[in-house]
């Protein structure tokens, strides 16, 4: 009945934050595989406190060991960050929360054939805690990666950065060690202990997704207005009205008229294909994920085919010359790949 409620915890909580993936972001496959990762980390660190236990003394343990738990549970999800598979919030909560909990879950069963025998009800309230603890500041880390991956994105592009942004990511980044040091550290009444755990990581957690939510909002609304303004301008054949037309104006004279032409049809794919996926993402963020038709799939698979084959085509210097023009942050290519995906699908 202990390993019952030592792990029962943490499987409704993955559970519950599974569901909470509205866009389908992880199959179960995927996420097993996570929790997967999670285990792994904690068979990890158990294997590296037991050799550190010889020379750490235990007040210093109490904080170290946190740090370094975090530390090895985001390497998986650096891995997913990097990669560009962690671009939303709620893909950083999914992807952290499974592998905190597979963490969770080891450690809980290392607690219970190692450990002292405890009161049922100690298990319990210890299981939903630690759990708590484990995927929600495995999941503020996995946040706070996705926030650098995006300001290295905007960098790298000569984009100006928020100091805004900057200090929310470095935020995360701290907070999550920090605290977890402070629950092994701090011990009383595990009732109380679990409430505060609780309200501290729902209030991080909902201020996180606020602060997402501004952030995608900057992208889809600013960057939405200026692709449509300048795709209007193409069609029309009035490139001097946006300061993004007057710019490949300015390189025209520098390729022949049919490269010139392609750089066109490859600037106008670009901006029809992340119009297309931002709409299909807003319409999923506002609840109206209506279907897509048949002749709808169809043309936005030929765009991107059209669009492959002129990226083909088109050599390294014309490339790098529309490299300002031609941006596809993290955020673009989860948006394209979900608009892909969708496409493809039967």
């Amino acid at each position: 009945m202990s390993f019952v409620a030592a792990l029962l915890p943490v499987i409704v909580y993955i559970f519950v934050v599974f569901e909470l993936d509205s866009f389908a972001f992880l199959s179960v496959k995927k996420l097993l595989m996570l929790v997967g990762c999670g285990m792994l980390a904690a068979l990890f660190c158990f294997g590296l406190f037991w050799v550190l236990d010889a020379y750490v003394p235990e007040k210093v343990s109490d904080f170290l060991y946190p740090v370094l738990e975090e530390l090895v549970k985001l390497f998986p999800l650096a891995i997913l960050a990097r990669k560009k598979r962690i671009v939303f919030f709620i893909d950083s909560v999914v992807c952290g929360a499974a592998v905190g909990g597979g963490f969770a879950i080891l450690e809980n069963i290392f607690y219970l054939v190692l450990g002292e025998p405890l009161a049922l009800g100690t298990v319990l309230f210890r299981s939903l805690e630690v759990s708590l603890i484990h995927m929600g500041c495995t999941a503020l880390m996995a946040a706070a990666f996705m926030f650098v991956v995006r300001l290295e994105e905007r960098f790298k592009a000569k984009l100006p950065v928020k100091k805004a942004d900057v200090a929310m990511a470095v935020m995360l980044l701290v907070t999550p060690p920090v605290l977890h040091a402070l629950h092994n550290s701090l011990h009383f009444n595990p009732v109380i202990q679990f409430a505060v755990v609780f309200a501290v990581m729902t209030g991080l957690l909902i201020w996180t997704y606020q602060y997402d939510g501004d952030m995608i909002h900057r992208w889809l609304d600013r960057g939405l207005d200026k692709q449509v303004s300048l795709l209007q301008s193409i069609k029309e054949g009035h490139l001097g009205d946006t300061k993004t037309g007057q710019y490949l104006m300015s390189v025209k004279e520098t390729f022949p008229p049919e490269v010139f032409f392609d750089i066109l049809c490859y600037v106008e794919l670009n901006i029809e294909l992340s119009v297309a996926a931002k709409s299909r993402f807003m319409m999923r963020e506002a609840g109206l994920d209506m279907p897509l038709e048949p002749e709808q799939k169809q043309n936005y698979l030929a765009q991107y085919e059209e669009f492959m084959i002129l990226e083909k085509r088109l050599d390294k210097v014309a490339r790098m010359t529309i490299a300002p023009v031609v941006k596809f942050y993290p955020a673009d290519r989860k948006a394209l790949q979900d608009l892909l995906a969708e496409c493809k699908a039967s």
